[in-house]
């Protein structure tokens, strides 16, 4: 499809409509893809306002800012009307503090977290610097789901270093501020030897239940299971007292306590995996996901719910 000059007037206008701008897949209070929720999250942490336009609900806004920005992924940060760039670029400015300058805020001080690594652990990964590059640290890294990695490179002037039983760690900004507490340790199993890692920091995770399971819960008393369809699946089929997930139902589930039981469904369980963790990050302590979706509902608990 090409750029014609009424969309290219129309995006110009979205990008001019505010100092901060992304185009995303859903909105900032329900991200509908894991990068557009993971420039969110790096935006709430920033600033208290900016604009954001779902591309799912405008099929020539989604096709024409690619070919506008000539970038051909979604999401797409745009700062005073200049093109940042999708994800990965702005995850990486966050770590570095550059995302924060070109926002005009001040680069807040991480302290140093409390790192334990343990004796055999230190073992294992002064073995593995010594296999790698002189300077070379050991990274560590954990994502917003608090999925942790170990890496090896060089120090990075940005980093934040930190020293635990003869080994020195290097993390990223929002990574230290995840890491407090954290234990490393090298553990061997009849399953194999490997790294672990605890964290108490760590959110209680989405739980996965099945269709059976979900029934249970509503027969218990379960009031808030949401699906997050479109309208048009839902008039195709339906699980009675499912609610969608409009407008109006996320300003109910920010006014719920957050240790509110709350599950969500929707055709075969990923999209709503992905409601279930921005629920989980906004706060709430359970949270469940329909595994299999509402297909599997069908074909387990109520086969009159149609399938498609």
């Amino acid at each position: 499809m090409p750029l014609t000059p009424e969309i290219k007037t129309k995006i110009e206008n979205l990008i001019a409509s505010d100092e901060v701008v992304l185009f995303m897949k859903g909105s900032r209070s329900f991200p509908q893809c894991g990068f557009s929720a993971r420039v969110v999250g790096i935006l709430n942490t920033l600033v208290p306002k900016y604009t954001t336009v779902n591309v799912l609900s405008d099929p020539d806004i989604r096709d024409g800012i690619k070919l506008y920005s000539d970038w051909p992924t979604i999401p797409q940060l745009y700062v005073k009307g200049e093109l940042v760039g999708g994800a990965d670029i702005v995850g990486s400015m966050h770590e570095s503090g550059e995302l924060q300058s070109k926002l005009g805020v001040a680069v807040k001080e991480t302290a140093p977290p409390k790192v334990t690594v343990t004796a055999k652990a230190a073992e294992q990964l002064n073995a593995a610097l010594g296999d790698g590059s002189p300077g070379d640290v050991i990274h560590l890294s954990i994502d917003g789901a608090f999925e942790h990695a170990l890496d090896l490179g060089p120090r990075e002037a940005s980093g934040i270093i930190v020293e635990s039983g003869g080994v020195t760690l290097q993390l990223d900004r929002p990574s230290a501020q995840r890491a407090e507490g954290v234990v490393i340790d090298f553990v061997e199993s009849a399953e194999g030897a490997g790294f672990k890692i605890e964290n108490p920091s760590r959110p209680a995770g989405v739980k996965q239940i099945a269709p059976k399971e979900l029934k249970a819960l509503l027969d218990g008393g379960l009031k808030e299971l949401f699906d997050v369809r479109t309208p048009k699946e839902r008039e195709t089929a339906s699980i009675a007292g499912a609610r969608l997930l409009d407008d109006d139902a996320l300003a109910h589930l920010e006014g719920l306590p957050k240790d509110t039981p709350i599950a969500f469904h929707c055709h075969h369980g990923g999209r709503s995996q992905n409601a279930a963790l921005h629920f989980l990050e906004k706060g709430f302590t359970k949270v469940y996901n329909l595994a299999g979706g509402i297909d599997a509902w069908s074909q387990q608990v109520d086969p009159a719910v149609k399938r498609y």
